[in-house]
């Protein structure tokens, strides 16, 4: 079988199944350690703390979510945190721990936004490493995973099909980057795990690779996706020209770190009761609204109330990283503005990680589960990767010797293109993409700005299919055409919405519509 991905959800999953003796090909877009669970700082929520209850934890989420999560997608998922903690420790995870004053060693728990308990396991401020670099090395060693770094995948192939679909999966056809040729890949199984699309915008945390890649390749095969709209902006970035993508994290606040305005004043009192630790979605609100109204570049997040030690210890990464652009934070506080950061709809599942198409799968931040509805809770997501994860692993094994082996599918041709002469093409649509996104679908939305995005997109999209049809593919190629297709299903969700909830606000219609039941925006092929 085929797990597009080499993330935590896609090595989770090929951990189960090679271990069951399935014979499991692994595709990385770049390197294994390229993907953005390598760069999850916060870490993975699970009831641990004997104050705490998994009831907490289910209405924490729920009301994040703004009233669009799907209830029994919460319990499932919350209610397997534990025993998914467990799992990444049997890999050699090895999470943060405190000594109690009768020498035993618990879990340390850190509390971010949104929740209203400590049930944040984490290592240190570089949780996601940590889970990347010990699942590539249960993957490495076992014989039945085989890994192909820098393997974009082109298209997916789908055939018709008498199930309930219409169509079911037969492989994929796949650009190898370093020998430029597109190879083919058939399998009985497809599972996406591509990550994000949060590279949709010229600001973001997240890695080159969140280019939305496996949203665009099942919207093209002919799946649903759902809740577009729902793009998370992280409300602390870091804000330094020569500090890209440097997410400082949600933990910070949770440890106490204040925002304040230049002259150190704080301000989020002002927007919500809870102050900095209110849903992302309040705090990045309150950022954007004092930047804009105030004509400054930024806001400060100041944790240097805390002792050096206490710092040094919970936020290595974060110190030693501002460090290097001449900011310490035990003394100062850090310049920060929201950027985008996560994908809260995608490729619609059920229970299982099952699509519209069969025996394809999704899986993590690229699939819409009902998990996040119209905000993700603060580190959700990696609990998420393992949970679905395992719930695709239980409905692969119990069908995969009965599906047929796919057919001999023809190989790729691209006997009728050229190599490109006019590479510029590709680097300027990319940047006009990501800059209108980010002028026009960003934070606050209105109507007007929304239908003057599509209308770019309509117009890049043209252009970029028509590079498409006369030039050999390239991975820069490929990320900008997938880009330009979650562009034009943000902008229509976001059009479709005549409300602000959650993620989702426009000035147009400011407020919740309460008066019928929260609908999923969901758009058919």
């Amino acid at each position: 079988m085929l797990i597009i991905g080499s993330g935590g959800a896609g090595l989770s999953l090929a951990i189960k199944l090679a271990g069951c003796g399935v014979q499991v090909a692994v595709l990385s877009k770049f390197a294994l350690t390229a993907g953005s669970t390598y760069y999850a700082q916060g870490g993975i929520s699970a009831v641990f703390d004997a104050d705490d209850s998994i009831e907490s934890h289910i209405e924490d989420t729920l009301d994040a979510g703004a009233g669009l999560c799907n209830p029994e997608i919460v319990r499932l998922t919350v209610t397997q945190g534990k025993s998914s903690i467990e799992w990444l420790r049997r890999q050699g995870v090895a999470f943060t721990e405190d000594v109690t004053p009768t020498g035993e060693k618990i879990l340390h728990l850190n509390r971010e936004g949104g929740h209203s308990h400590r049930r944040i396991v984490h290592t240190a401020d570089a949780t996601g490493k940590a889970v990347s670099l010990s699942l590539i090395e249960r993957a490495q060693e076992h014989e039945n995973i085989h890994l192909f770094e820098h393997h974009n995948v082109v298209e997916l192939i789908t055939a018709p099909s008498s199930g309930e679909t219409g169509k079911a999966i037969l492989g994929a056809y796949v650009l190898d980057s370093q020998q430029q040729t597109v190879k083919t890949f058939t399998a009985k199984v497809v599972v996406l795990a591509t990550g994000g699309a949060s590279k949709v915008y010229l600001y973001s945390t997240n890695p080159q690779s969140a280019t939305g890649d496996g949203i665009a390749l099942a919207w093209r095969a002919g799946c649903r996706v759902s809740n577009m709209e729902f793009m998370q902006f992280h409300p602390t970035c870091l804000y330094h020209p020569k500090a890209q993508s440097f997410l400082i994290s949600e933990a910070v606040r949770g440890e106490g770190g204040k925002l304040i305005l230049p002259d150190g004043s704080a301000f989020m009192q002002n927007f919500d009761p809870r102050g900095e630790l209110a849903p992302r979605d309040i705090v990045a609100r309150a950022i954007d609204h004092e930047i804009k109204k105030r004509g400054i570049d930024c806001v400060y997040l100041d944790i240097s109330h805390k002792s050096e030690e206490f710092i040094l210890k919970h936020f290595p990464t974060i110190h030693k990283k501002c460090l290097k652009f001449g900011i310490d934070i035990t003394k100062q506080p850090i310049p920060v503005v929201p950027s985008a950061h996560y994908t809260c709809g995608g490729v619609l599942t059920d229970s299982y990680a099952r699509t519209d198409i069969g025996n394809l799968y999704a899986i993590g931040e690229v699939a819409s589960t009902g998990l996040h509805g119209a905000n993700r809770m603060a580190s959700n997501s990696l609990l998420e990767c393992l949970v679905f994860a395992d719930r695709a692993s239980v409905d692969i094994l119990a069908k995969l010797d009965s599906i047929p082996t796919p057919p001999r599918v023809p190989d790729w041709d691209d006997s009728q293109v050229s190599d490109s002469d006019e590479e510029v093409v590709v680097s300027h649509n990319w940047d006009e993409l990501r800059h209108f996104m980010w002028d026009y679908v960003g934070i606050v939305r209105t109507d007007k700005r929304l239908y003057r995005a599509m209308n770019r997109v309509e117009l890049l999209k043209h252009e970029i299919n028509e590079y498409y049809r006369y030039f050999r593919v390239t991975s820069d190629l490929l990320e900008l055409r997938n880009l330009v297709i979650v562009a034009e299903l943000i902008i229509r969700c976001a059009l479709q919405r005549k409300e602000s909830r959650g993620l989702h606000y426009t000035l147009d219609y400011p407020e919740t519509d309460n008066g019928k039941p929260p609908q999923n925006t969901i758009l058919t092929p």
